[in-house]
Order: structure tokens, then sequence, then C-alpha cells
């Protein structure tokens, strides 16, 4: 089976491009159809890729921010033809579900709806874009359009979360099967003792919400270590405490040994799904979770974590307060992990792809 698979950029290395790798490995001969590429921001495994760019992907400085091109994106993808490949697998929280496929089936795995359109406002607070913002509001209304009418061609749709499937309906009127990301949990494992101190490991971006973290664990003078790096660094170091510690980047290889040592992981932001929860429970570890976003699927409340039900630095402490880490087994966060694993996502999305393959007119 010829298969075409569609990514929205490569520029950057995310969640998303956990997703694609995985795909990749599934079928290693489908051709990567994106809007643009950059090598020296992507691994160097990706350059025996067959990554396949749209006229996009020379116009000037969209390497380096390719949000300033929001409007072009509808014309490049529109503009492909994959009427040719006998199953069309997107991988979208953008614009890239709007390819031109035909009769050939379309499987869309949606990271999200694209959020830049349906949650516009939130996503100009969160990205500090002040001005430009108002201007583009009769845009974002054309581009609504156009990105609707997209996902009515789509086939068959594939939520991340239930988060996700419920936005699928909002936006799309369309029905969606939950088929979570892919996680590496052979790659986690318990620590044979644990420490006294929180985590979180995060990009350190607004929306991500790690200030909660930080004023709450300074508040009750807990110790919380900060794992990552971020525009919004400089400002939540200036609102730490003594007890707060901040790490930098933690690589891949330093991060399962972090995890297993907490006495559990903060996850203060509103996520699509959100990887690294899964990471701490794979590695015997709570989480402290906002009560919201794919959270709701990853976490189970009084067996592998805990909720706190608002954003809000009082809401984190009433949870941090009373929180006992002798209270969670190891065993069982470690086997609630094993649900989100990469060999369960290989067959879902395998299965799946059959299945939409039969559908050919």
């Amino acid at each position: 089976m010829r298969i075409a698979l569609v990514h929205d950029w490569l520029n950057q290395r995310g969640g998303a491009e956990d997703v694609l790798e995985a795909l990749v490995g599934l079928y290693p001969d489908a051709p990567i159809f994106t809007s643009i590429y950059a090598p020296d921001k992507m691994p160097a495994f990706y350059r025996e890729w067959d990554i396949r760019t749209t006229w996009m992907d020379k116009l000037p400085g969209i390497h380096e921010r390719h949000q300033p091109y929001l409007p072009l994106y509808p014309r490049a993808f529109g503009g492909l033809d994959l009427s040719g490949y006998d199953l069309v697998l997107s991988n979208k929280s953008g614009f890239c579900h709007g390819v031109r496929s035909g009769k050939t089936p379309h499987l869309c795995y949606c990271l999200a709806p694209t959020r830049y359109l349906w949650q516009y406002e939130t996503y100009v607070a969160r990205e500090q874009m002040g001005g430009p913002a108002a201007i583009l509001r009769p845009v974002i209304r054309l581009l609504r359009r156009w990105d609707y009418a997209a996902a009515q061609r789509v086939t068959a749709f594939v939520a991340i979360s239930s988060e996700i499937r419920q936005r699928i309906a909002r936006y799309y009127r369309r029905d969606s099967v939950i088929i979570y990301p892919p996680v590496d949990t052979a790659h986690y494992e318990p620590a044979a003792r644990r420490e006294d101190y929180f985590l979180v490991v995060s990009r350190l971006i607004p929306y991500k919400r790690v200030d909660l973290a930080v004023q709450a664990c300074t508040r009750l003078g807990l110790p919380l270590l900060v794992g990552g790096d971020g525009r919004d660094r400089a400002r939540l170091e200036k609102m730490a405490g003594p007890t707060v510690q901040f790490l930098g980047y933690v690589s891949e290889e330093a991060l399962p040994d972090l995890m297993a040592r907490c006495a559990a992981f903060i996850f203060p932001g509103l996520e699509d799904f959100g990887i690294a929860p899964v990471q701490a429970q794979a590695a015997g570890r709570p989480v402290i979770a906002f009560r919201g976003g794919g959270a709701l699927d990853t976490v189970i409340e009084g067996k592998t974590g805990l909720f706190f039900e608002e954003q809000t630095v009082e809401s984190l402490c009433d949870v941090l307060s009373r929180f006992d880490p002798a209270r969670f087994d190891a065993r069982t966060c470690r086997e609630n992990a094993r649900r989100f694993d990469r060999a369960v996502f290989e067959r879902a999305i395998t299965a799946m792809v059959e299945r939409v393959a039969e559908q050919k007119a």
C-alpha cells in the first residue's frame, strides 16, 4: 500500500514530531509532505527521509518564524494533490489536513483542531501577539471556513485525547476515535529510593503555567526542581524562593532518574495531551495536575495522582499541603503508563490505517 504522510512544518521538534517519527517507523517508505523543512533545526536522521516541501519553504525567514505566514498555509496544502496514493495519513495541528486526496482515503491524526483559528483569543494571549491580532481577525474568519471545509473532506479522524475528540466534534462536526500518542515507557523505571523534591519539566513559556508551581512551592517552603528553559525563565526566577532550583535543559538521558526520585511530578498547564505526566508515571511517580485537558485521560485520581481544581496558586497549595507520597504505589503508576506505550499506539494506528484504506471508492 502506497501511503503519503503529511505534516504541518518541520522547523522545530515537539510532541507532533514524536508522533511523526513513530509513523515513519511504521511506514518507512512513505514520503513526507510538509510546508517547510529546516534540516539544521531537526535531528540528523531526518535527512534520511523522503521529505517533500511546498513553495513556502523558500519564503524569507520562514524557517525561523513560520507563524507570520499563517494565511498562506491553506493555499500551499490545498495545492498538494495526493490522489495518486492508496492512503493519505496526515499528522495535524495546523493546516495539513487540507491536502487534496480525491477518492483516496484520508486518515487524519488530529493533535488539535487548528488552534490559531478556533481558539484565537487564547492563542493571541499566550503568544503575546498584541497589535497584529486585531488586524488578523477578518482573515481568521475566512480561514475558519476553509479549515472547516477541509475537515469535511477527511475520511476519518483520530483524536489524541478526550479533550481533542470534543473539539473535533465542536468545531468540525465530525466524530473521531481516540488513539493516544506514543510514549517510550520502557525508557523509565522506578528508583530504589525516593527523595522529597517536587519536579516540573517543561518549556518555560507563560501558558505552561510553571509560575503556579514556583509560587506554590515558594509559599509552602517545599523543594522544587524546574527543568527546561524558555523566554519565561527570568520572570520565574524572580518569583522563586530559596527552595526552588532551576536546572535548565534536562537531557533525555538524565530525565528518567530525575523523575523516578521525585516526590511527585507537577503538571500545572492545560495541554491537549501531555507526555510528561505519562513519563513520570512510567518512572513510578504520581502526578499533581490541573484538572483539565489530556491529564484527565492520563492520571487516575487517588491512584496515580491528584488534581487541583483551578489554575491558581491557592488551589495548587491546597493539594500540595495534603499530598502524601506514601499513598501512591509505583507499580500502579507504571501499569497506568503502559496504556500509552509506543507499542499500543503502533497496533492501534496500524489497525485504523487498514480499516480506512478499505474505504477507497
